[in-house]
């Protein structure tokens, strides 16, 4: 046994002592390589001459190494000799089907591709921002401090720790990668970020859009191709990382020596505020988006006692119901949102011409017929999408302005302008909402005595993409279903247009009230319509087809009141958001503009003091509210005290 030993050890000095470098191909000492840290054992296992046969292709030189994986150079403590009497003789024929044995020089190339492009996913995921505009070139050319910091820890980690650790980086670095993603399309649509606690809601509702707009077909390929696209980055960005460690490993003093070099480059930059034009080349980006995600959630479900405190002053709760509303007894009052009716939609020189031309068209319609109008702002919860909120913080006059609010009012006894009016016995309440397809079960909470939905109108012609009921046929549906009808009561309608919903193509267009028939006429109008495919291709075509359908709601509503309306109607519209991004171009603001429009000038003087301008088209420097003062407001004009 001792000569065996003997043997052994000096053959291991001539032969097992030095390996082939892994850049060159010569020989380097043991002490170079992660063959120290074996434990300090001499021996060798039988069969060791068997091993030899199992060499394959180096990775990135295409020199002989130890079959297995890039730590088998390093087994853990106490283990090594068992794992290597076990691997005698029995190692596998290297590449699949022996193929990097047979070509050398193309397993060289696919090897050395492979580790490139890992590199190149893990930098990207790194450094990739969470807004479509902040992503050019220069993005790409920062020091991460988190990747800086990483690559060190695996460097000093033992092999087992550090082969966990790799796995468990990839994975997270993919999720990281993921919600940068997802908060892309949500400032593309709603102009902020995911928030972890409050938005998967809006998961259903996007798959729902998805369903409406391009059928069960369109709706279930969009879900695969999500699912599938959310499972190969986490993998793939998984595989990059551990592919990375053990290259880092195989070159231990040249990865640990960039290492060093990038953190002193990362002080430097980041004490010096080095940019390449105005992005600053240290970042600490990773850490800071984080950073706010954590502060997202606590601030969400800290929102919730908030709101609860909030929800729980009403100033007409003790009112008693014959003081309420005492300035409107008699009308019909009609509170109708148009769709995506934002600011935008005046103030934007691509637009204002043409939306202001149709806005003096119906003042001027209206004053012929005996009504007057005022208009100013209001500044919505929400922009992009999310209606219901905004609908919620109008009636409610609370500020909804996440999902969790949304059901913490409509599960609660917070009454609304709706329920108000209901309150009096003075008014029918009643509902129109052509968007509704479905079971809404919220109804209810909002008062209304009934509730008219896409299947309740009578409609018999097209979808116009998202939309169900065209606006126009929606008005005129009101009118024969309650508003025409004999003998009846006053009414307090809540009216939600849809024709001006996003994606905006095909829309209607206005024809004889006396042709609407079943709505069958707009199989042709449609037909007549744009391709939405083809007109979201061109952001500027997305504009003008969004003034468009502004334009068409906007005459659906004047048009209405100028045949239909009398000397009790009072009509109350307003939009619930701003279009998304597409169309408001980067703006961020949340005003929409409201209008009142009666025919008793009794009832605007109620509101003279609100310094609201004449007509349908709120001047710039018009009074701006928040959206929840208006429930109060206007309950106070219209009180006993107005």
């Amino acid at each position: 046994m001792s000569l065996f030993t003997r043997s052994h050890q000096q053959s291991g000095t001539t032969g097992s002592g030095a390996e082939p470098d892994a850049d060159t191909g010569t020989t380097v000492p043991d002490g170079d390589t992660d063959a120290a840290e074996r434990g300090g054992s001499d021996t060798a296992p039988a069969g060791a001459d068997a091993e030899a046969d199992a060499a394959e292709p180096d990775s990135d030189t295409g020199t002989a190494s130890p079959a297995g994986d890039a730590d088998a150079a390093e087994p853990d403590h106490g283990t090594d000799t068992a794992e290597s009497a076990g691997a005698s003789g029995a190692a596998a024929k290297p590449g699949w089907f022996g193929w990097r044995r047979r070509y050398p020089r193309a397993a060289r190339g696919v090897s050395v591709g492979t580790t490139v492009l890992a590199g190149v996913l893990v930098v990207v995921a790194l450094l990739l921002p969470n807004r479509i505009e902040r992503i050019e070139f220069a993005s790409f050319l920062r020091i991460p401090a988190e990747g800086v910091l990483l690559a060190g820890l695996l460097l000093a980690l033992p092999p087992r720790p550090r082969r966990i650790m790799a796995a468990v980086s990839g994975v997270f670095l993919g999720l990281v990668t993921v919600l940068k993603c997802v908060d892309m399309g949500f400032y593309q649509v709603l102009a902020r970020p995911f928030d972890l606690v409050l938005d998967w809601i809006l998961i259903e509702n996007a798959t729902d859009f998805l369903r409406e707009t391009f059928g069960r077909t369109g709706q279930v390929l969009a879900v695969i191709g999500v699912i599938v696209l959310l499972v190969a980055v986490l993998v793939l960005t998984t595989l990059a990382v551990v592919r990375l460690t053990n290259l880092m490993v195989r070159h231990r003093p040249v990865a640990a020596r960039t290492t060093l070099i990038l953190g002193t480059a990362w002080i430097t930059c980041m004490t010096l505020g080095v940019q390449v034009g105005t992005v600053p080349i240290a970042t600490k980006g990773n850490a800071e988006f984080l950073g706010n995600r954590v502060d997202q959630v606590r601030a969400g479900l800290k929102d919730a006692r908030v709101f609860q405190k909030q929800a729980a002053v009403d100033a007409f709760a003790k009112t008693p119901p014959d003081q309420l509303l005492t300035g409107l007894r008699g009308k019909d009052v009609l509170f109708t949102f148009i769709e995506s009716y934002g600011r935008v939609a005046i103030d934007d020189p691509a637009m204002a011409k043409q939306t202001d031309a149709v806005l003096k068209e119906g003042t001027g319609r209206l004053k012929a017929a005996g009504f007057e109008s005022r208009s100013g702002w209001l500044q919505s919860p929400v922009t992009g999408a999310g209606s219901w909120l905004a609908h919620s913080t109008f009636l409610s006059g609370l500020w909804i302005k996440n999902q969790q609010r949304y059901r913490s009012l409509t599960t609660s006894d917070r009454m609304t302008l709706t329920k108000y009016f209901g309150k009096t016995g003075a008014w029918r309440t009643v509902g129109v909402v052509p968007g509704v397809r479905r079971a809404w079960p919220e109804g209810k909470y909002f008062g209304l005595d009934h509730i008219y939905d896409s299947e309740h109108l009578g409609y018999h012609g097209p979808y116009f993409s998202w939309t169900p009921v065209p606006d126009q046929f929606s008005m005129e549906a009101f009118q024969r279903l309650e508003h025409g009808r004999k003998d009846r009561e006053p009414i307090m309608a809540e009216i939600i247009l849809a024709s001006s919903h996003n994606p905006w193509s095909p829309i209607a267009h206005m024809i004889d009230w006396d042709d609407l028939g079943d709505g069958s006429v707009f199989h042709r109008i449609k037909k007549e319509g744009t391709n939405p495919t083809e007109v979201w291709k061109d952001p500027e075509k997305v504009r003008a087809e969004y003034r468009k359908a502004i334009e068409y709601s906007i005459r659906s509503l004047t048009e209405w009141v100028e045949r239909y309306g009398d000397d009790d109607t009072v009509l109350v519209f307003l939009g619930d958001h701003q279009p998304v991004p597409t169309v408001t171009a980067g703006d961020t603001g949340k005003d929409v503009p409201v209008t009142i429009v009666a025919h008793d000038k009794k009832v605007l003087d109620r509101v003279a003091d609100w310094g609201w301008t004449d007509g349908l088209k709120p001047a710039p420097d018009a009074p701006r509210w928040g959206m929840d003062r208006f429930r109060d407001r206007f309950m106070t004009a219209y009180g006993p005290q107005g």
